[in-house]
């Protein structure tokens, strides 16, 4: 398995007790020593009003990581191309790439905060597929429509009467500003300088088969699929990637990664417990709170809990591969024979920082003995 690469999403998670400050001094030390483990990319992930993520801005953070390492590609996962324009995006990435060329990962997604209805076709599958991956009922995010905290969030991230553009046809703008060709309706040329030009590699993030995979296939790009926020709908966004892919001057075929939330320790039992605040950490974002200081295993125990919340994170919970570097690494063989993934990527969130290195090195000791 070490023939299929494994990256890093790092969403600047902040510990209980500390601050954003030191999130994103830890941060950037595991860029460092994941670079130094063999781990081929490390993207960075777009979140909001959360005081217990600290990764609002991907851009800014690569910028600031790319100059403490040297060879391991950074990127975003994603930016949220709902509250921005194609102009914007191109143009950030155009100022990192001209001082670190050839390393960049332009992730792009289509949320802003705004929760996605559950797609109107049932899952393609639910229980376990053939060699054993979960695969669960799909999560319906209807509570949070109209949630006030939703609601203020696209308040802040949006100019008064702003309406976010097509998704598909704001891709096709970034592609040509990126390329150099863009021209308005009416025939008006536009050049993004820092951008036009840049070496950057184009991504589309996706948790359905729905528009992102179909946007993606369709302009032969790179398609990152979640399973570690949508685990029902992963085989439902690779297939339907694959099935729209058309060739193109970047791939010749359909290249995807896969995500999976990963704790890795010495044994099970000691994973086990390190991963105890990830339950209440996700119910504090599928109740609209905002992701909640990443908490203690003790903390976490303190906490009130009832069956409701046990429901509301199942599927989550059930999907987060915990344990042994050897019981994880058989769990991610099984995701990526299970989507035909051609790499993995690695989000790991602990209490302390010295756990969460601790787990990447780990697993990518026993990723390269397979």
């Amino acid at each position: 398995m070490s023939g299929i690469p494994l990256g890093v999403l790092d969403l600047v998670p902040v510990p209980s007790g500390s601050t954003a400050a030191e999130a994103l001094h830890h941060s950037i030390d595991l860029a460092r020593q994941t670079e130094a483990f063999g781990y081929a990319r490390y993207w960075f992930a777009e979140h909001h009003l959360n005081p217990g993520v600290a990764g609002t801005s991907p851009a800014v953070v690569l910028a600031l990581t790319a100059s403490a390492t040297s060879t391991i590609r950074l990127g975003s996962g994603a930016v949220q191309l709902g509250h921005r324009t194609a102009l914007s995006t191109v143009e950030e990435f155009g100022l990192i790439d001209a001082l670190h060329p050839g390393r960049l990962d332009l992730g792009l997604g289509r949320s802003a905060g705004r929760p996605q209805s559950a797609a109107s076709q049932d899952p393609p599958f639910e229980g376990h597929t053939p060699n054993g991956l979960r695969i669960p009922a799909r999560f319906s995010f209807a509570h949070l429509l109209g949630h006030p905290r939703v609601a203020l969030q696209q308040k802040l991230l949006n100019l008064p009467g702003a309406q976010p553009q097509d998704y598909a046809e704001q891709i096709d703008d970034v592609l040509a500003l990126l390329r150099g060709d863009y021209r308005s309706p009416e025939g008006v040329e536009a050049h993004a300088v820092p951008g036009e030009g840049a070496d950057v590699q184009v991504w589309i993030l996706g948790s359905s088969g729905g528009v992102s995979a179909e946007t993606a296939g369709r302009s032969g790009l790179r398609f990152a699929a979640n399973y570690h926020v949508s685990p029902a709908s992963v085989l439902e966004a690779a297939e339907g990637y694959r099935a729209a892919f058309k060739p193109s001057a970047e791939l010749d075929r359909p290249y995807l990664t896969v995500s999976a939330d990963v704790v890795v320790a010495e044994d099970d039992a000691t994973a086990r417990e390190l991963a105890t605040g990830y339950a209440p950490w996700v119910r504090s974002i599928r109740t609209a709170e905002g992701a909640i200081p990443f908490p203690t295993p003790a903390e976490a125990r303190a906490l009130p809990w009832t069956e409701a919340d046990r429901e509301l994170v199942a599927d989550r919970v059930e999907t987060q591969f915990v344990g042994s570097a050897r019981t994880v690494a058989d769990h991610l063989e099984r995701l990526q024979e299970a989507t035909g993934a051609d790499e993995l990527l690695i989000t790991t969130i602990t209490h302390d920082h010295e756990d969460r290195v601790r787990s990447y090195r780990l697993l990518a000791e026993e990723w390269r003995r397979r």
